[in-house]
Parts: structure tokens; sequence; C-alpha cells
């Protein structure tokens, strides 16, 4: 059965895997930078939307990464970041996003003077803001924050014990984005060791732009989940066939069911895929692998929850494959265990099933 656009909206999603400076509103990108005489490709909100997708489905890893200049250079002020945060809550809300983990590095936001503790808070202070105003609309949400740290830099332990001191307050959990390759996670193992140590769940970037080692390394430094992961599927011969054969990185994550934050567009336009029809998550969902839906990106992507979807539907998935990832997802999320079967229960329902 062929689901319409509103029936795939109104669908209850979970979104685990989605940056902060990655989907800001054109229009909003426009009047901030308008606001500070920062130069963008066009401002007219429709055409620099576009001009982000086609920079993304360009082929061009410097083209794609172009808009982040952009969208960071706005994300400076107290006041920018709460309306940031506030306008993504409301955004993704109106798509049917019932939970999602909004995922940032501070350092990245304190060139206009904020200090890192400045940065948090007002990036916490718009998700409540943002929880609070789809509320009023009549869109139930729950939103969190995922501290980044750049495994190109050297932060990843000051990050880390941002992290801890604001666990529960202003994040639920740790990550570290950038270029993967080149840049393991072992590089940052002082700052896994303080997370582990303190229990704080950890999120890492890995199988996108570098293969098995890379997720290998991941799971050794205590990731919970793997940032797109889809790269795990190098570790099984013989994926398509009908007795595939894991190597042990693969049937760890298959055995403990870490989920797989698979960001299908997003994973086409940075190479990791050649085509949402061809994305290895199809075969690794047959499999049984934790694979939940993302976006990555969403203005950077042209994309949104329903549209990654939607894309997926058209690919052959059905409404229970979209279910299963749904509720992959709700088990994933760094969320205390009671509440993650409140959110399980309430994506069932959504779904039309009685318990």
């Amino acid at each position: 059965m062929t689901l319409t656009h509103d029936e795939i909206v109104a669908l209850p999603k979970v979104l685990l895997h989605d940056h902060l400076d990655g989907g800001l509103r054109p229009a909003t990108l426009i009047e901030l930078a308008g606001e500070i005489g920062h130069e963008l490709p066009s401002t007219d909100p429709e055409e620099l939307a576009r001009i982000f997708a086609q920079n993304a489905n360009s082929g061009d890893l410097v083209k794609y990464l172009e808009a982040f200049a952009h969208t960071t250079a706005v994300m400076q002020t107290e006041d920018n970041l709460r309306r940031i945060a506030r306008e993504a809550v409301v955004d993704l809300a109106a798509d049917g996003v019932v939970y999602a983990e909004l995922r940032y590095a501070p350092e990245q936001h304190v060139a206009g003077g904020l200090d890192l503790q400045q940065v948090v808070e007002a990036v916490q202070a718009g998700i409540e803001e943002g929880i609070a105003e789809a509320a009023e609309a009549g869109h139930g949400i729950r939103a969190a924050a995922l501290l980044d740290a750049m495994r190109h830099l050297d932060r990843s332990e000051e990050i880390a014990a941002l992290a801890i001191v604001n666990r529960g307050t202003c994040c639920v959990g740790f990550d570290i984005a950038g270029p993967e390759k080149g840049f393991p996670a072992s590089n940052h193992a002082p700052a896994f060791a303080a997370l582990r140590a303190a229990h704080l769940p950890v999120t890492i970037h890995a199988g996108e732009a570098d293969g098995v080692d890379s997720v290998s390394d991941a799971l050794f430094h205590g990731a919970r989940r793997l940032g797109h992961g889809v790269r795990i599927h190098e570790d099984i011969e013989g994926l398509d066939t009908d007795e595939p054969v894991l190597g042990y990185v693969a049937r760890h994550a298959l055995d403990q069911q870490i989920p797989l934050e698979v960001c299908p567009t997003s994973n086409v336009q940075t190479g990791a895929a050649t085509s949402v029809a061809d994305h290895p998550m199809h075969a690794l969902r047959d499999l049984g692998f934790a694979v939940t839906v993302n976006t990555d990106n969403r203005l950077v992507s042209g994309v949104s929850m329903s549209g990654e979807f939607a894309a997926l539907v058209e690919a052959g998935w059905t409404t229970d494959d979209l279910l299963e990832a749904t509720l992959a997802a709700a088990w994933g999320a760094f969320l205390p265990y009671e509440e993650r079967g409140d959110l399980a229960e309430l994506i069932l329902e959504g779904y039309g099933i009685e318990l």
C-alpha cells in the first residue's frame, strides 16, 4: 500500500542524528546573516535552499561543506542559538517527530565571545521554548541535545567534561564529528575514558567516510550507537546472498543491537551509498541490524524526516519496515529505560497498534 504525503507526516518519528548547524530555516539564515553583514549565495529563501541542495548533490565535498561556514557564522550569540534551536524543534514536531536528539559542537559557537557553558545553556533554552511552541500548535515532541567534539581538533576532553557537567540539564550524550578518515576515535581516548567513568552515553560518527576499522575503533571506545555506520557492510561477505558471513565487527554490532544512525540521502551525497534504492541499509535491516532513519543536515541536504521516509517507501519499504526502524531508534535513544518504553508505546499507538 502506498502511503500519501499526509500519512507519512502523521507517522510518529524518532530522530537520533540531526546537526543543529545543518538544519536552519533558509529565511532565518538570510535574516541573521543580513544583521551581521555576512554574504550568502542568495537572499531568496527558496533559491538559497536550492543552492545548498545542489551543492550537496554535486559530489563535491568542498561545495557540500560551504553551507556550514554560512550557518555557523550566524550561530555566535545567545539569541541566535536560542532561536535556531527553537525553530528546529518546532519544524521537527510539525513533521511528525516525537523525539529528537539535536547535536552540535559548542566549540564552533564561541567566536562571538560566548563561553562553552553559555552556548549549551542558550541551545537548551531554545529547545525548551521549541517544545512549548510545538505544544501550543498541537504537536507533542520531546527533544534533547548531544554535544559534539570535533575529531580533527584537540578539545575533546574539555567537551566531554562539559557534557558530563551538563548531563540531564543541557545534554543527554556525547559525540565526535568532523572528518572521519585520518582522525580515529582513538585520538580521543582520554575523553572516552572520562565518559565511560561517568557512564554518559556516547555515539560516534563511524562507517561513513571510513571503513570497518573506524567502526571497530568506535565500538572499542564505548559507542552505544554508530553515527551512519553504513560501511559496516564491508565486514559482511556475501551481503546480498542467502548465506552472508559476518566478520567480528559486524557480528558484534548485530548481536549487541548497536543502532546504526543511517541518513539515507546524506549517505548518497557523501558517497557512502550509491543511491537510496541501492543503499546497504536495506540488506542490513533484513539481517536484523538496528537500522534507524535520520536526516543528518536538513537544510544542507535538502531533506526532512518525512522526505526520508517517502524515499524509503519508494525504495520498497513497507509501513512495518518504517515502524521497525522507528522502534529501533526509540530503544536506542539516550533516555532512561522506562522512558524509552513509554516512547515505544507512543509510537505503536501512532501506528494504530493496540497494546
